[in-house]
């Protein structure tokens, strides 16, 4: 970030408080700015910690419902990828300021240090429910048919019009936050609105069943030693069938 970037976040992050005027010309900034300054370094500072203790979970659960492990690692990347994007586009709106006139913004603008973080933690939630929600139908067929390209159509054909219904509703939910005066709120409803379109459209109604059918019957392998310890997990049902 440029020095005049960092000036101005650091005196947006201390609301005009603790500035004291030391002559003409000469202000100086203290009070709260500083403790924000050391927030946000802090923030950096722990934001790929916070990535790994969400993804991991959310990994590690897959490959216990699914008993995959490259489904579990490809539901976690892609959706990663999907969170990236949205990153793209605030940066680029914000920091960048293309198109920014258009949503109200003028000027380029910092992005303040929380907002990734937050927007991490929603977009990966909504993304890992949709991935979830389209294995699960591809599992269920792979376990009656034994087929993976079969099971990819058959899931995506049940699914693809829920998926599709259900993300307009979310993308105008986040966009309706777009109107805000609030610059953080802008940023956010912006974020999660493209990540919402992006994941729903490019991610998994495009991306998933690609690679899923390119992966076939290697998707669903699992070591034999890893196999042995992880937990089962029924997620059909009593007596769901089986792929002998």
């Amino acid at each position: 970030m440029h020095r005049k970037e960092r000036e101005r976040e650091e005196a947006a992050d201390g609301d005009g408080a603790g500035v004291t005027d030391r002559g003409p010309g000469a202000p100086h900034r203290g009070g709260r700015a500083r403790p924000q300054v050391g927030f946000r370094d802090l923030i950096a500072d722990r934001l790929p910690l916070i990535i790994g203790v969400v993804v991991a979970p959310a990994f590690l659960i897959a490959l216990a419902v699914f008993r995959g492990l490259l489904v579990a690692l490809k539901a976690a990347v892609l959706t990663v990828l999907s969170v990236t994007a949205s990153y793209s586009v605030v940066v680029a709106v914000f920091q960048w300021g293309w198109g920014g006139t258009a949503l109200g913004v003028s000027g380029t603008v910092p992005i303040k240090s929380y907002v990734p973080m937050m927007m991490f933690a929603i977009v990966f939630g909504l993304g890992m429910d949709q991935e979830i929600f389209l294995l699960s139908r591809v599992h269920e067929a792979w376990l009656r048919t034994g087929d993976a390209k079969d099971s990819v159509a058959r899931a995506l054909d049940i699914t693809a019009r829920v998926i599709t219904c259900a993300a307009p509703i979310m993308v105008s939910v986040f966009a309706a936050f777009i109107i805000s005066e609030n610059i953080v709120v802008k940023m956010l409803g912006l974020g999660l609105a493209v990540s919402v379109l992006i994941d729903a459209t490019v991610v998994r109604l495009l991306m998933v069943p690609a690679v899923m059918t390119l992966l076939g019957r290697h998707a669903w392998w699992t070591p034999r030693w890893l196999e042995r310890i992880l937990p089962h997990i029924d997620t059909e049902g009593e007596g769901a069938p089986t792929l002998s």
